[in-house]
């Protein structure tokens, strides 16, 4: 090959292989090794080594070093590193005007790669800093939550509606663009971090539709892509957004079997309103035990992560991990130690259901609150509560309306029954477990609520069967 060949050679494989291919290529050229050393770094050949440091504390652009039987060619790169080349002697004659030619396009190849591993790791960053925000949001910590948002921007919308887009991963791009064009800039989104087929979007009430029946905003976000769905919540402040998010979250189960495949949370009493009156002072004894929990050890978690931690899983279960960023043997570790405080048995749905109403009405850790109330009442005696009763009655209503299908309640009772389990609900109910879980698909278009996929609303059926049972 002529030097002219040997020049194109090497651009083209700077262009489209980087420097991993260039090296590579250089390497079988010339019948040795080729590579990209520094001297501070001290990997590579010896020779190369210690012939990069003598380059630098003399200034020089590039030099050859001689050892028995071998010859280390050397061309400075920016940075203090050296293309460098290990050669048996007696190398090929035109090795020293190969590498020339190499030095400079495997300089700017390196200066590219490197800025977009620099860009790589902001956006990594940027995206781990939204998930706190998240994180933050979730468990009512709003100051710091607004402080970290205000610096990515834009600013987080209040009084909002949130939004739950499920896109396939290579369209979330695309979704965020289109969004960000709909809404001026406006919308705060960030990438869920537990369905990674999830977008999260929160977005100023004054730009999302006043209408369930006529929301372009969702319209538009659909169109992106055939298989989109979008679930929408009501217009809620930030600190409720941990219910915002599980309004659509259920709002998204119903628009995936929707021809516009988007739907707006659909109208319904909120436990949690329904049950602050006769549940608060129920719900600090039962919680206080954690709340005034002090870890032994200083890098053990304290009450507030406990809370998240239990949060956390009664929202995703084992997909928990991921929202905390923490092992599964930790997250079982918690929820043991959130057992023993608590005195309930997670594994039981009923226990589940308490625990999820009681860190519903509470705000967050206070240590003391609710120790002098702990003898007030239980869950039943909340549960019979006439607005809870009232509440019960009006979420149950749909699965004895005229739509509902044959056998749907009694569908649900077996399935909570069984502690949410689809295997032992279905032998109950003598079917296959794909039939119990088209049953209960069918369930989740009657009530608008996500029951198979968490968040689920399998606690808050729990809750109104009982508080039913209990006013018979």
């Amino acid at each position: 090959m002529s030097r002219s060949d040997d020049v194109l050679k090497v651009h083209r494989l700077a262009h489209t292989g980087g420097s991993a291919a260039l090296l590579e290529w250089l390497a079988g050229r010339l019948g040795g090794w080729a590579g990209v050393v520094d001297a501070e770094e001290g990997r590579g050949p010896e020779s190369a080594v210690r012939g990069v440091a003598e380059m630098n504390a003399r200034g020089v652009r590039s030099a050859i070093l001689h050892g028995a039987g071998s010859a280390t060619l050397l061309f400075a790169l920016d940075g203090g590193r050296a293309l460098a080349a290990v050669l048996s002697r007696p190398h090929h004659p035109e090795a020293s005007t190969l590498l020339a030619d190499a030095a400079v396009p495997l300089a700017l190849v390196l200066r590219a790669e490197e800025a977009a591993r620099r860009e790589a790791r902001a956006a990594l960053a940027e995206s781990r800093a939204r998930e706190a925000v998240l994180h933050l949001l979730m468990n009512g910590r709003l100051s710091t939550a607004r402080q970290i948002a205000e610096a990515l921007g834009p600013t987080l919308p209040e009084p909002m509606r949130m939004y739950v887009v499920e896109c396939r991963t290579g369209q979330r791009g695309e979704v965020t663009r289109r969004c960000e064009e709909l809404t001026g800039g406006r919308a705060w989104i960030v990438r869920c971090p537990v369905y990674v087929r999830h977008l999260i979007v929160l977005v100023p009430a004054d730009l999302a539709a006043a209408s369930a029946d006529h929301d372009p905003l969702a319209g538009a976000l659909v169109e992106v892509a055939p298989d989109c769905a979008v679930g929408a919540s009501g217009e809620m402040c930030l600190r409720e957004a941990p219910a915002a998010y599980t309004q659509a979250f259920h709002a998204l189960a119903v628009a995936r079997g929707r021809d516009e495949r988007h739907a707006r949370f659909g109208p319904g009493p909120e436990l949690a309103l329904a049950a602050h009156g006769a549940g608060a002072d129920w719900a600090e004894a039962l919680l206080a035990p954690l709340h005034a929990y002090e870890p032994r050890r200083p890098q053990d978690p304290g009450a507030q992560e406990l809370r998240a931690t239990a949060h956390a899983w009664l929202n995703f279960t084992s997909h928990a991990t991921r929202l905390l960023k923490i092992h599964r043997n930790t997250l079982a570790a918690r929820l043991r130690l959130v057992e023993t405080l608590l005195g309930l048995d997670l594994a039981h749905l009923g226990d589940q259901a308490a625990l999820s109403l009681a860190l519903r009405l509470t705000p967050g850790a206070r240590p003391g609150v609710g120790a002098a109330a702990a003898a007030a009442s239980d869950l039943d005696e909340v549960l019979r509560d006439p607005r809870l009763t009232a509440w019960a009655r009006a979420h149950l209503r749909p699965l004895t309306g005229p739509d509902a299908p044959s056998g749907a309640r009694a569908t649900v009772r077996t399935w909570l029954a069984h502690d949410a389990q689809l295997v032992p609900a279905a032998a109950a109910l003598g079917v296959s477990v794909p039939g119990a879980r088209k049953r209960l698909t069918r369930v989740e278009a009657l009530l608008e609520r996500s029951l198979l996929q968490s968040p689920s609303a399998r606690h808050d059926l729990w809750l109104a069967h009982r508080a039913e049972e209990l006013a018979r």
